[in-house]
């Protein structure tokens, strides 16, 4: 690959590893080249996004690049979040939420395995409505992001706590959890009230 494909590949790169980053010796393994030729690469890029004023941009957090947005647009993302026409829960966010809920803490890497699909969107949506958060950072390479549920969650489900939910032991093993949210959601959708109910539920400080 030339200068410029090498520069596609690693944001192509950064995009699937998604909030859990990659180092600079991982970016350099894939693509075949020094580390110091990535993080010259990585540092053209990250003034080549500021110049060219993109939407995105790279940072470096716990020694991981991440491709993250830009700061300036986060109050048109939160007015996306809670727009009417974004208020519903999609069947793969259901399904990661109740993974969530159920193995918190739980990196996304697990919730994928379990489902078997890319979890990225659904994990974004969840984070993005407050029903997930960043609780810690696995003791695994990479340091992942440990997901777990949110107070907003429980207001979400009408749930005075985690133990509320229904019993885990009714469903029979993990092969099969994909099916088994959607009896979960099933049992829970007569608690679930609209994204439009839940924005105006006073939140404790």
């Amino acid at each position: 690959m030339n200068y410029q494909q090498t520069k596609s590949a690693i944001e192509g790169l950064l995009f699937v590893a998604g909030d859990e980053g990659l180092e600079a010796k991982q970016l350099a393994d894939v693509l075949e080249v020094s580390t110091e030729f990535v993080v010259k690469l990585v540092g053209d890029m990250q003034e080549e996004f500021r110049e060219a004023e993109r939407g995105i941009q790279i940072v470096e957090l716990a020694g991981t690049y991440q491709l993250t947005t830009i700061p300036e647009h986060a109050p048109l993302f939160e007015r996306l979040a809670y727009s009417p026409s974004r208020t519903s829960l999609s069947q793969a966010a259901l399904e990661t939420l109740s993974i969530v809920a159920y193995k918190q803490p739980i990196t996304r890497v697990e919730i994928e395995e379990i489902r078997g699909v890319k979890s990225d969107r659904a994990l974004q949506t969840l984070v993005a409505k407050d029903l997930i958060q960043e609780v810690d950072r696995a003791d695994a390479p990479g340091r992942p992001i440990l997901y777990g549920t949110t107070k907003p969650f429980l207001d979400y489900f009408a749930l005075g706590s985690i133990a509320e939910l229904p019993d885990v032991s009714l469903f029979e093993n993990d092969s099969s959890l994909e099916e088994e949210t959607r009896m979960l959601f099933e049992r829970l959708d007569a608690k679930q009230i609209t994204m439009e109910e839940f924005s105006s539920v006073p939140k404790n400080e």
